[in-house]
């Protein structure tokens, strides 16, 4: 078995202070991938820098206090990359990856942008970018006999059943339709597990706002997805969110979302 865990952390030094240590030792995963991590390395406590029984690699964003991805493995990776061959993304802390046996798996941070400005510019430039990576990094891994999984906060909501108010959200970043269309581009290629293990369900919900009641009254989205290639994702047992039981309990504004994969 393969389980895989995906989680926003909303910045790892807070979420460590409010429960991701305590989840972290109880976790059954095998490889974690996290985003908006926020921090370099060397700011990280030592126990969530080099976790016990942990490979962990971190992708700090250039920008301090900005994004950063982070991969912990049980298992040395075999190469270890950052990055996907992009000027502009590559020091960015959007994108890290690891070769495992017969597996890539990837944490991915995609921008989230916002309407009307230079956040939005920066992520269709990112978007643009990343297909044509997605469809290489799939023809490679085929030819070499391996499958590959990208889990992270997409920041796109795919579908009506992605997110709770998908009527006031028509024009918001994220709900887009040329984003959707892209998303859609993407599953031409790959597979949205979590939705095709559960696909007439609403959601299940990834990321709550903290304002008003969104979490206690489920008001959420989907955002948060592993993204594999026909064979893995084909052997996907179960795929669920680690919903906090309360709203108290939170460490992040996203929930682990984790898949078990029988390879």
């Amino acid at each position: 078995m393969l389980t895989v865990t995906s989680v926003n952390v909303n910045g790892l030094r807070a979420a460590a202070k409010k429960g991701y240590v305590e989840w972290l030792a109880a976790t059954d995963a095998d490889v974690i991938c996290l985003q908006e991590v926020r921090a370099e390395p060397e700011q990280l406590p030592e126990a969530v820098r080099r976790p016990d029984g942990w490979h962990a690699f971190h992708a700090p964003a250039g920008a301090k206090g900005r994004a950063g991805v982070s991969l912990c493995t049980r298992r040395e990776p075999d190469e270890v990359r950052i990055g996907f061959g992009s000027s502009e993304f590559d020091g960015s802390g959007r994108y890290i990856e690891a070769d495992l046996p017969g597996v890539t798996v990837a944490s991915l941070y995609l921008p989230s942008g916002e309407v009307g400005t230079e956040r939005q510019d920066e992520k269709i430039r990112f978007m643009a970018e990343f297909l044509p990576y997605l469809r290489e990094l799939k023809a490679r891994s085929a030819a070499a006999g391996r499958e590959v999984v990208v889990c992270g906060d997409w920041n796109i909501a795919h579908r009506e059943a992605d997110l709770k108010n998908w009527r006031g959200n028509k024009k918001s970043s994220g709900f887009l339709p040329e984003e959707r269309a892209w998303l859609s581009e993407v599953f031409e290629e790959y597979v949205d597990v979590v939705r095709r293990l559960h696909p007439e369900e609403e959601g299940p919900y990834s990321w709550w706002s903290y304002r008003g009641r969104a979490f206690d009254n489920d008001t959420g989205w989907r955002i948060d997805l592993q993204v594999a290639t026909e064979g893995l994702a084909g052997r996907a047992l179960k795929g669920y969110v680690e919903r906090a039981a309360t709203h108290g309990e939170r460490w992040s504004d996203h929930a682990p979302v984790t898949v078990v994969y029988d390879l």
